[in-house]
């Protein structure tokens, strides 16, 4: 797996297979691969549409969800470098950080319509918005493993935030073992088919995207979003979504 982007075309490969759950209101939302994999490439094509360029920043502030995961693959494929915000942050923070990187544009959710900073889309509408286009393969622009993917705020323990770089390359270096070796056995998973994941962990976080966005795909499993962490709400997710 040369590139990243590479991995982002397996979202479409897995096809009918439920990729993620979540709550939106009072019902369960599912999402399938293909459908992501779908509206990833339309994200691509609105970047392309708004000038925006290979190595430009662009901001991603919100929840975990599916639309969370099309806007970061859209600009994955299209090349723009992706700054996560987390969705508890302030505003200060945010617009320290949108300044910092010279932001183009933020995929927003409902909650933060008060930052006019750069432009911004919601997520919650991204389809909608994105309906529009092209759903087509999007012709990705090359690669290397040194090309930046995504910059993370992060303080560590302590001290003031400072953005992390993290390249395709460095995301590689994880999952290409751990496909290597699931791949070892994937005869026995059709036992247990589909592996579900609880996912608590914000897709702002390197881990809460491996876990919610780099490993499922390898098993096509399902990633259930959590919106709460209540223990009465944790077994009732458990429960329910098996």
């Amino acid at each position: 797996m040369e590139t990243l982007v590479n991995f982002a075309h397996s979202y479409a490969a897995n096809d009918v297979e439920v990729a993620v759950r979540q709550r939106r209101g009072y019902r369960m939302e599912t999402w399938t691969y293909a459908r992501i994999g779908t509206e990833a490439n339309r994200v691509a094509r609105e970047l392309s549409a708004r000038g925006i360029a290979k190595s430009d920043r662009v901001l991603l502030w919100g929840p975990s969800s599916a639309e969370w995961i099309i806007a970061f693959l859209g600009c994955l494929l299209h090349g723009a470098v992706v700054v996560p915000i987390d969705d508890g942050a302030s505003h200060e923070f945010a617009c320290r950080v949108s300044e910092e990187v010279n932001a183009r544009l933020m995929f927003r959710s409902r909650a933060h319509d008060d930052f006019a900073a750069v432009p911004s889309i919601e997520l919650e509408s991204l389809c909608e918005r994105m309906s529009g286009h092209d759903a087509s393969l999007y012709p990705s622009p090359p690669f290397s493993r040194k090309d930046i993917l995504e910059i993370i705020f992060t303080s560590g323990t302590t001290g003031e935030p400072r953005g992390v770089v993290i390249t395709h390359g460095n995301i590689l270096a994880t999952i290409e073992p751990l496909r290597r070796e699931i791949t070892k056995y994937l005869r026995y998973e059709k036992f247990v088919h589909p592996i579900r994941f609880l996912n608590l962990l914000p897709l702002s976080h390197v881990f809460g995207q491996m876990l919610g966005i780099f490993i499922p795909p390898m098993l096509a499993s399902t990633v259930v979003f959590g919106d709460s962490l209540k223990p009465s709400d944790l077994m009732e997710s458990i429960r329910r979504e098996r």
